[in-house]
C-alpha cells in the first residue's frame, strides 16, 4: 500500500492547515482529502451525529484504497477515534494528542490553554489527553472563530473582539501555552497571539500532527516509493468555489475541488 494516498478529513477548510503541513514536511505522499461542508461545521452538533458523519468519510476513504486516515477536525476526533481504530485495519490518526503532547513538553510553568469548538471542549478530549501531564489547563469554547475562518474573515475589529472576549480566562488563568485545538485556528493565530501576547506560546494541531504521520509511515515502512509528482485529490460535500478561493490561501496554490455525495 506504500503507493496508496493519504485520507484526510475535516468539516470544513480547518484540516486544510494539516494537509499542508504533511504537504510540507513529506512532499512526495499523494493526498485525498474530503471536506463535508455540506454539513460543517462540527462544532456546534451533537457528539453522536459528528461520530455518524466522520463515519461515513472515513468508510468512504477506505473505499479509496487510502493507506491511512487523518483525523484533521478535533470535533470529530474527540467523538470517534476508538470507534475508527477497531474499525479499520489502516492507522488512523488524529490531532488532539500529538498537540497535548507537544504542549505538556514545552509548557514551563505548566498553565496551559485550550480553545476549541463547543463539541471539543465539552468533551473534555483534552483534559483525558494531559491527565497524566501534571498541568492545570484552562478550557474554552470559541464557536465564532471556525464561522469567521470559514467566511474568509480573519482580521477586523469583530474578529478581535470575539478573541478579547473568549481569551480573557487565559490571560487571567497566566497561561504560558495555549493549544489551538481547532484545525481552523492557525488562520487566526495573528488575532490570538495578540492578545494573550508574544510570552504565551502557541501549540498547532496541524504542525505536530504532521509530525505524528510522518513518523508512522516511516515506522511501519509505508513511505511512498513512487518517484513521480503526487497528485492531490480535494473533495467537497457542499460548495466547490468557496472552498476552493479559501484552500488557495491555505494550500498555496490553486485547487480544484471535485464535488462527491457521501
Amino acid at each position: 500500500m506504500n503507493n496508496s494516498p493519504i485520507g484526510i478529513f475535516d468539516s470544513g477548510v480547518g484540516g486544510l492547515t494539516v494537509a499542508r503541513a504533511i504537504m510540507d514536511q513529506l512532499p512526495n505522499e499523494q493526498l485525498i482529502y474530503v471536506a463535508d461542508t455540506a454539513r460543517g461545521p462540527y462544532g456546534p452538533r451533537p457528539i453522536a451525529e459528528v461520530r455518524s458523519y466522520a463515519l461515513e468519510i472515513m468508510d468512504y476513504l477506505v473505499a479509496r484504497n487510502v493507506k491511512m486516515i487523518v483525523i484533521a477536525c478535533n470535533s470529530a476526533s474527540a467523538a470517534v477515534l476508538r470507534d475508527a481504530r477497531e474499525r479499520y485495519e489502516i492507522p488512523v490518526l488524529e490531532v488532539i494528542q500529538p498537540a497535548s503532547r507537544r504542549a505538556a513538553a514545552v509548557s514551563r510553568s505548566k498553565k496551559i490553554g485550550v480553545i476549541g469548538t463547543t463539541a471539543t471542549i465539552t468533551s473534555g478530549a483534552y483534559s483525558d489527553a494531559l491527565a497524566a501531564a501534571d498541568v492545570t489547563l484552562t478550557s474554552q469554547a470559541c464557536p465564532q472563530f471556525v464561522e469567521f475562518v470559514e467566511a474568509g474573515v480573519t482580521t477586523g475589529s469583530d474578529v478581535m473582539s470575539a478573541a478579547t472576549n473568549y481569551l480573557a480566562p487565559m490571560k487571567s488563568a497566566d497561561i504560558d501555552t495555549l493549544i489551538l485545538g481547532c484545525t481552523h485556528y492557525p488562520l487566526l493565530a495573528g488575532v490570538i497571539q495578540y492578545v494573550v501576547g508574544e510570552d504565551v506560546q502557541l501549540v498547532s494541531s496541524a504542525d505536530e500532527t504532521a509530525k505524528d504521520v510522518y513518523r508512522e509511515l516511516v515506522s511501519t515502512e509505508l513511505l511512498r516509493t513512487q518517484t513521480s509528482l503526487p497528485v492531490h485529490e480535494f473533495c467537497v460535500t457542499g460548495d466547490e468555489a468557496g472552498f476552493a478561493q479559501l484552500g488557495k490561501r491555505i494550500i498555496g496554490q490553486p485547487i480544484a475541488p471535485i464535488k462527491i455525495k457521501l
